[in-house]
């Protein structure tokens, strides 16, 4: 529960107009069976930082499970590698993925089966780090 609140604290604080709940994504078969929240959070004093977010609920206590700071991406790096290489709900499909068409599945190793997984992106407009 504490984990939620801090989330909640940090993040919905900040970007109340900016987040949506994605519940389809291209390249996966109907919805996503899990809660996915994404959003940018305005840092700085007038938020002209801003960084992009991922938060996906606990898939099995989210009263009680913890909550993981996953920090990844970069430039020449998208965030969404996390959710399909790294610790995410997702991974390649590779034997039904084609080149400019990828494909995904569960991943049932993902961490979010045991806690809330929360990743910070980087934002950089016109090349540099704002």
């Amino acid at each position: 529960m504490a984990a939620l609140q801090l989330f909640y604290l940090f993040v919905v604080s900040s970007v109340v107009a900016s987040r949506q709940i994605i519940r389809t994504l291209p390249g996966f078969d109907g919805d996503l069976a899990f809660k996915l929240e994404t959003g940018y959070i305005g840092v700085g004093d007038n938020d002209d930082v801003q960084l992009f977010y991922y938060f996906i609920k606990s898939e099995r206590s989210p009263e009680d499970d913890p909550l993981v700071l996953w920090l990844t991406g970069g430039p020449g790096c998208s965030g969404f590698s996390g959710l399909v290489f790294d610790i995410g709900p997702l991974s390649f499909d590779y034997e039904n993925s084609k080149v400019n068409s990828p494909k995904f599945l569960l991943n049932p190793y993902s961490w979010t089966k045991v806690r809330h997984s929360f990743s910070l992106f980087f934002y950089f407009v016109n090349g540099k780090f704002n």
